[in-house]
């Protein structure tokens, strides 16, 4: 019986001509070993971001349908020119949109939700013995218009296609060689992760580490696909994104991440009373800005202060609404810091070894990087700290958990 496998490539492993052929070429050699291939691509290198530029160019406040409409041109660009290099290598293939290949997607344009995929086209040009190419971050909405994904959101297509197909497998190529114990940038001494789990992985790319999207993680948690991030450019064995197994909690500390797109919100001196949190976060909910560390102080009398963290990018969208709230609710002010940055350990061997925030909080004490937030869950530590900081702590922290000798 012929597996299936779904490749997806990243902006940067079609970042022009020659990447393309590379890339057509490493698929010619999955489809000659007999499987059914569908690939996923991102945008060209920056094509995405330079898009961006050129809509807030136009107006600062773009319209969010016609942004869709726009950067979904991106990905259109990949998959046709990715087909053309299979043609050109003998290899028979289709491009198709995300409409086209059958992912269906919620009404909020520029982060939206799949809903469901009918992948009946899919499996009708597999069953032709076609490589299927589907743009990756977009999906069709109810009022049938093409919506996409957010960002990161090619990861997303593929996962949930690798579950719509039943594939065998999911590989995640990009231009590293896998999952680090750190971003190899910050610490050259960071390793590459032979295994690691769904958990961990869905806590680190919350943290900010950039190999995957958070959202993709959960999906494949959901539907147990297995993930392989491995090298674009490279014959070697990655990383497998698995469900934990026997000797993973022996590691306490498997990796650390980091996130320079942050800022830190605190109302001041706000009414002592219930009701007044979900006032606050409801009204950031209802223009979908993700809140993430929150403190609530002791109350002083019969007020307190808030203070929680939103990414750095939705501070504009966030002041107009936190001020109108503050005039509501008769806070004293509001303070922002824009200059911080969130560093996060994570690893499943926390559930079993006591100790590892202190040890966390002694190491950045010894290197006078002063915390301001603390968030934590079974298997994740993260603080907030300033962002001229952030690297010093990456390197300290990894250092004083023994990433540095991790084999």
């Amino acid at each position: 019986m012929l597996k299936q496998v779904v490749m997806k490539f990243g902006g940067s492993s079609v970042a022009d001509a020659e990447k393309i052929k590379r890339v057509a070429s490493r698929i010619k050699v999955a489809r000659k070993l007999g499987d059914h291939v569908v690939v996923v691509v991102s945008a060209p290198g920056d094509t995405t971001d330079d898009l961006l530029e050129m809509a807030h160019r136009i107006t600062d406040s773009p319209s969010e349908r016609e942004l869709d409409m726009l950067l979904a041109t991106g990905e259109q660009v990949s998959i046709a020119l990715l087909s053309m290099a299979l043609h050109s290598f003998n290899t028979d293939a289709v491009s198709l949109t995300g409409p086209q290949a059958g992912i269906y997607a919620d009404a909020n344009h520029t982060r939206a939700r799949i809903t469901k995929i009918l992948p009946t086209k899919i499996h009708s040009e597999l069953a032709k013995g076609k490589v299927v190419i589907v743009a990756g971050f977009q999906g069709m909405n109810p009022n049938q218009d093409i919506t996409t994904l957010g960002r990161g959101g090619s990861d997303l297509t593929a996962v949930a296609l690798a579950a719509a197909i039943s594939a065998d497998r999911c590989e995640i190529y990009t231009d590293v060689k896998g999952v680090y114990t750190a971003d190899p940038r910050v610490v050259k001494e960071a390793k590459k992760l032979d295994r690691i789990s769904y958990d961990e992985m869905l806590e680190l790319a919350g943290a900010g580490s950039q190999v995957m999207q958070a959202r993709s993680i959960e999906v494949a948690k959901k539907y147990n696909v297995e993930l392989h991030v491995r090298s674009t450019f490279l014959e070697d064995e990655g990383t497998w994104i698995v469900r934990e197994v026997r000797g993973m909690e022996d590691v306490v500390v498997s990796g650390i991440a980091f996130d320079r797109n942050q800022a830190k919100l605190s109302i001041l001196e706000i009414e002592d009373r219930p009701g007044v949190a979900a006032k606050i976060f409801g009204a950031l909910a209802d223009v979908r800005i993700n809140v993430d560390m929150i403190i609530q102080s002791a109350a002083s009398g019969f007020s307190n202060d808030i203070s929680f963290t939103v990414a750095r990018t939705d501070l504009k969208k966030a002041m107009p609404i936190l001020e109108k709230v503050k005039e509501e609710l008769g806070a004293k002010d509001i303070l922002c810091e824009e200059k911080v940055a969130k560093v996060a350990i994570v690893g499943v061997g926390m559930r079993s070894h006591p100790g590892v925030a202190a040890k966390m909080f002694q190491t950045l004490a010894k290197a006078k990087i002063n915390i301001e937030m603390i968030s934590t869950s079974e298997i994740k530590v993260a603080c907030v700290l300033k962002e001229e900081d952030c690297e010093k702590a990456v390197k300290v922290l990894h250092k004083a958990f023994n990433l540095n000798s991790k084999s």
